[in-house]
């Protein structure tokens, strides 16, 4: 498969007063391919503590089938795939949080923590058109 039904995935997560930075940026990376670029933004919390915002942008087709790839190893991918309808917004959007802990061990989980958005290619725009196209590329991948 050349190219995949996504014009994009985005990943991103908080890095709160709380967490080791680079322990946050280690569960991010685990799904993303080797040396890519993190976005990273200084906020401030209701409460005046510093959150750091870490995400990624993947827009290569080669660098969308790696995120892809991952969610394979989802203990609960068939679930995942069974949800599909709701996991897709109107907007042609495909939703899914996954687990920050987990992916600091290396372990790829739904969950709290790091959250993926992807935007699906779709023709004409319709709901109905990108869950079709997200469920074929999702089953492409595995």
């Amino acid at each position: 498969m050349s190219s995949v039904p996504f014009h994009y995935v985005d990943l991103r997560t908080f890095c709160y007063a709380t967490e080791d930075e680079k322990r946050v940026e280690s569960a991010l990376r685990t799904y993303l391919p080797e040396e890519y670029e993190l976005d990273r933004q200084v906020t401030t919390g209701h409460h005046g503590d510093r959150i750091v915002v870490l995400s990624a942008r993947l827009e290569n087709a080669d660098d969308v089938r790696y995120v892809l790839d991952c969610l394979t190893h989802l203990s609960d991918y068939d679930t995942f795939l069974d949800e599909l309808d709701d996991r897709v917004a109107e907007d042609c959007s495909l939703y899914l949080t996954l687990d920050k802990q987990a992916a600091f061990r290396g372990d790829i989980e739904q969950g709290n923590g790091i959250t993926l958005r992807g935007k699906v290619e779709a023709y004409p725009a319709k709901r109905e058109s990108a869950v079709k196209n997200a469920r074929e590329a999702l089953e492409d991948v595995r």
